[in-house]
């Protein structure tokens, strides 16, 4: 297996200057003022999110909630890798996850591309956002993960920090039209773990290393 190790936990979260997209800075005190004050939106371990550098976030998924509930709590901007089904959920979807900097990626089959366009947003000092489990969990608890978040971080060498969303599930489960229920929601985040930088890891290595990820972040939930 590839080595990894646990990095310790920053001393602030303050960030040097990071340029958000401009929608994305838009929206995002807002709907953190909206999940605090309707849903009782709580973060956890935010002192493990690294104060600068490039990262990876990886969470377990449910639903849309997820990716708002890093979007208001994580300091910097995250490119989030979306699949093609919520990139183009609607004729309005491509749009938005343009202006918000999100990465289209391709589950079924390796995406050399989305890799590509990841890779160079780490390169450039900002943050990817990744859920390993691919498609939403669909039962309301953490599923095995894809090896693209293995891949990413043994290619980039950054660190990755584990968050563990509980509520979301809960939230939207039976909802019709997309509309939450009021249900407090709640994230937390775990020690970032830097894996040995691999330029072509071998499928093994992957394997573990997707299982190291996933096992940090079902510490992390309920």
């Amino acid at each position: 297996m590839s080595r990894s190790t646990v990095l310790p936990a920053s001393l602030g979260v303050a960030r040097d200057a990071v340029r958000f997209p401009v929608l994305y800075q838009a929206l995002r005190a807002p709907v953190r003022m909206a999940l605090t004050r309707l849903f009782d939106l709580s973060a956890d371990g935010v002192e493990y999110l690294p104060a600068s550098g490039p990262y990876i976030v990886a969470a377990n998924h449910h639903n849309y909630l997820d990716g708002l509930v890093l979007g208001a709590t994580v300091p910097a901007p995250i490119a989030f890798l979306v699949m093609p089904r919520v990139y183009h959920a609607t004729p309005l979807h491509p749009w938005f996850h343009r202006r918000m900097g999100s990465i289209p990626i391709e589950v079924a089959r390796p995406d050399v591309g989305a890799l590509r366009r990841a890779l160079i947003t780490l390169e450039s000092g900002g943050v990817v956002g990744i859920f390993p489990e691919g498609p939403f969990s669909v039962h309301g608890r953490l599923e095995r993960g894809l090896p693209g978040v293995a891949l990413l971080a043994l290619r980039s060498g950054v660190p990755v920090v584990p968050a563990g969303i509980a509520g979301t599930y809960e939230a939207l489960d039976g909802r019709r039209w997309y509309v939450p229920r009021r249900r407090p929601l709640a994230v937390r985040f775990g020690p970032a773990r830097r894996f040995l930088r691999d330029g072509t890891p071998h499928r093994d290595v992957r394997a573990a290393v997707t299982r190291r990820i996933m096992d940090d972040i079902a510490a992390l939930l309920p």
